[in-house]
């Protein structure tokens, strides 16, 4: 249950410091003592030691092992063109609701891996995973919102066996997204968007 790592992927703008810096440390401390880890005392220090002379922005990915180890890799950030709308196809691979390893982000990705591997970069710019009832969970690298018209964005519930997204957590906090079951079927009677804290809010389509 330990042979894993807890991830945390942050984007770093030389203007502005690191991007919902709080929510990331608040979540990788939460689920290190959920499942055991070592509190991550010292992760912000080492997430400004990475960034150390960096002028561009980039993308930074701290990982924490059970050991406490913490280690920061970084490399320049890509952001998506503004005008990007992303193809995204639902993988046959399913997540199973009861692992609550699937709430925490975690090097345990194999499951993501082969619902991406279902589909080439060319006919999916995403692939979107369902659980074991049909629901709508989360992408392989991002969450769900729907736009269903109510003003509101609509994203699944943790219980539905998906990660507590850290862009997730910023916009139902800001009372711009709220936790609703999304079927495959409402997924074509909104606005579909993938999004994540690196990337923000993404426009999608379901195509196939």
């Amino acid at each position: 249950m330990n042979d894993f790592s807890l991830i945390e992927t942050l984007r770093w703008e030389p203007d502005f410091g690191f991007v919902r810096l709080r929510l990331h440390l608040a979540r990788l401390s939460r689920s290190a003592r959920r499942i055991g880890f070592p509190d991550p005392t010292g992760a912000a220090s080492k997430l400004e030691e990475a960034v150390v002379g960096a002028s561009t922005a980039q993308r930074t990915r701290l990982t924490l092992d059970r050991l406490g180890q913490i280690v920061v890799t970084t490399a320049p950030f890509v952001p998506t063109p503004a005008d990007t709308g992303w193809k995204v196809r639902i993988a046959e691979t399913r997540l199973d609701s009861a692992d609550k390893l699937l709430r925490m982000k975690t090097t345990r990705r194999s499951v993501y891996e082969t619902a991406r591997a279902e589909y080439p970069a060319s006919e999916a710019d995403e692939v979107l995973l369902l659980n074991e009832r049909g629901e709508v969970c989360e992408g392989t690298i991002t969450s769900v919102f729907l736009d269903d018209g109510s003003g509101v964005l609509r994203t699944p519930p943790i219980s539905c066996g998906l990660l507590a997204g850290v862009l997730r957590t910023e916009l139902i906090c800001q009372h711009k997204a709220r936790v609703g079951r999304i079927s495959v079927n409402d997924l074509t009677a909104g606005k579909l968007y993938m999004g994540n804290s690196l990337r923000g809010l993404i426009p999608a389509r379901l195509v196939g």
